[in-house]
């Protein structure tokens, strides 16, 4: 293995990769050998991540557009991936839903969009745990890394249906790291702290985005995370990362 290449021919699913930190993850993943297999609704946000993959590695990578709450693309995805390649290496998951009624008291969210914010953030997760877990126990050494919010330990109001989503997915992830703990799995939870995002700009309109970090910072310790020659934290913080690197 080369730290040049420290994920050559691994192969890596990002979930939510159109942009923000999945695309700065998947394209990072790719600069690094992996095989990716990216996944999100939005399919000119896929084009462009391809495109500029291409351009760093001289590979394409797999596009798979399609909506999360759809728990049977989620099954047929698992199934398709194990037809191709046999086996996923490392599992970053990033998508997530606000909305506005993420955004409203908890007694005024309105109950469509909240049991959509509900399918993305916390259910989606269960299905893509389901679907993938034969597939990471195929590898060698599975990682997975899930991109939490610091919302989900510091509720705070107006947040109620995304933090609890976001906190509930994380429990989850936590107890699936738990049964898996005899396999070659291991799982990173990352708190990617306040960056230069849509959801962000979509939370706080006033705010100067640039006095954060953008999205493509990330990348390299998401890579680190998905090495298979490295056991990784069951939690870690950007911030935390980025201290230690300077």
């Amino acid at each position: 293995m080369s730290d040049d290449l420290p994920l050559k021919d691994r192969i890596a699913v990002v979930t939510g990769a159109s942009r923000g930190i999945g695309y700065a993850t998947a394209l990072d993943l790719a600069r690094a050998g992996a095989h990716v297999v990216a996944c999100a609704r939005t399919q000119g946000g896929l084009e462009d991540l391809d495109d500029e993959i291409l351009a760093a590695t001289g590979q394409r990578a797999t596009l798979v557009p399609f909506d999360l709450v759809d728990g049977g693309a989620i099954d047929r995805l698992g199934g398709a991936i194990f037809e191709r390649f046999g086996r996923i290496d490392a599992w970053v998951h990033t998508a997530a839903m606000l909305g506005t009624s993420g955004l409203t008291p908890v007694s005024h969210a309105e109950p469509r969009e909240f049991a959509k914010i509900e399918k993305i953030n916390f259910t989606s997760v269960y299905r893509l745990i389901r679907s993938f877990e034969p597939l990471l126990r195929a590898s060698d050494a599975g990682r997975v890394v899930y991109v939490t919010s610091s919302v989900a330990h510091a509720p705070k109001a107006f947040w109620g249906a995304y933090a609890a989503t976001k906190a509930g997915a994380e429990v989850m992830m936590k107890c699936w790291a738990d049964e898996i703990e005899n396999t070659p799995i291991r799982l990173a939870v990352v708190d990617p702290g306040r960056m230069r995002m849509r959801l962000r700009a979509q939370a706080y309109p006033g705010e100067d985005p640039t006095q954060h970090p953008e999205p493509a910072e990330i990348g390299p310790l998401m890579v680190d995370l998905c090495r298979p020659d490295r056991v990784p934290p069951l939690e870690t913080s950007f911030a935390d990362w980025k201290s230690g690197a300077d």
